[in-house]
């Protein structure tokens, strides 16, 4: 009986011991990138992680790299218009909270709905403000798009505002956020797995972005080509639908130096025979249709086959 409890005590301090000397060295261990001590991460921490990155299904599709990730932009406010455009075989909708219809109150009720049919909820900012950066997280998107980027500087700036510290100044403290991710992390999970789970992207449709995208491309998830502003901004724009060489070059530079960064790239189409050209091309995340004017054209169409009328070609539309 005494050598069976020393044996039990001695392998109690070996424990003991080792759990010391993993402690020590994970103080003198350092990440490569921020300089910050490296952690032995538990298995429920590592479970946590699993469940949230999980949850994103644009992240997941962008994991398993089998296929592009297809989406819808949302300017119509409303949860069911919301529903709608998650229920049709999306694996990404985009609330677009700067040229749709779409304010602070209508985004939280757009993202819950999107996220509760096992779709990416990602928001679309008014502006590059951190705040509006912190609005959209809180909201429980599973990532955000920044639009009209034009700086290294600004970049950084907005990668800064989408994370947790040490990597960034985001502000703790929503528990709405966790309702959108299934099964739902607790707000210890949230905080612990947001800056890997979450997305971050701008859009390149400035030429300062252009001229800088070899720097941009490495800071954040994925470069958003935004092909009308960027064509405006670099004297080359879309008109009835016709793309000029020197935008087509522009947008080649940008696929090219966002894959060289080893991130994603994504760009908008106005319709499924543009996103099918892109796809082949590549690219990993495409707008396929917007509510706004799918609604219009489709009510168009069966108003001229109703009357009767030819229809004629049709130009892209945003």
């Amino acid at each position: 009986m005494v050598r069976t409890r020393a044996a039990a005590v001695t392998g109690t301090l070996q424990t003991f011991r080792l759990c010391i000397s993993r402690q020590s060295v994970s103080s003198r261990i350092h990440h490569p990138r921020i300089g910050q001590p490296l952690r032995f991460m538990s298995s429920s921490a590592m479970a946590a992680s699993a469940k949230m990155t999980t949850s994103n299904k644009l992240k997941q599709v962008f994991t398993e790299g089998k296929r592009p990730a297809m989406g819808f932009w949302q300017m119509i406010p409303g949860a069911n218009v919301s529903r709608v455009l998650a229920r049709s075989g999306a694996d990404w909708v985009m609330v677009d909270c700067e040229h749709g219809n779409i304010d602070d109150a209508a985004m939280h009720d757009a993202v819950p709905a999107i996220a509760a049919l096992g779709v990416s909820p990602i928001v679309r900012l008014p502006d590059i403000q951190p705040w509006m950066v912190k609005r959209a997280l809180d909201s429980g998107a599973h990532g955000i798009l920044v639009p009209l980027i034009r700086t290294v500087d600004e970049v950084k700036s907005v990668v800064s505002a989408a994370k947790f510290p040490p990597l960034g100044t985001r502000g703790f403290g929503s528990p709405i956020a966790v309702q959108n991710f299934h099964p739902e992390p607790t707000l210890t999970e949230y905080l612990q797995q947001a800056n890997d789970s979450l997305l971050t992207m701008v859009q390149i449709e400035t030429k300062e972005a252009l001229d800088s995208v070899e720097e941009i491309a490495p800071l954040v998830d994925v470069v958003f080509i935004g092909p009308f502003d960027l064509g405006n901004n670099i004297g080359h724009p879309i008109i009835n639908g016709k793309t000029d060489a020197e935008l087509d070059d522009a947008i080649a530079r940008i696929y090219k130096a966002t894959v060289a960064a080893g991130k994603k790239c994504g760009i908008f189409c106005t319709g499924g025979e543009q996103a099918k050209k892109y796809a082949d091309m590549g690219f990993h995340m495409i707008n396929v249709a917007t509510d706004f004017t799918a609604l219009q054209a489709t009510m168009v169409d069966a108003l001229a086959v109703a009357q009767g009328k030819v229809q004629g070609e049709k130009a892209a539309s945003y």
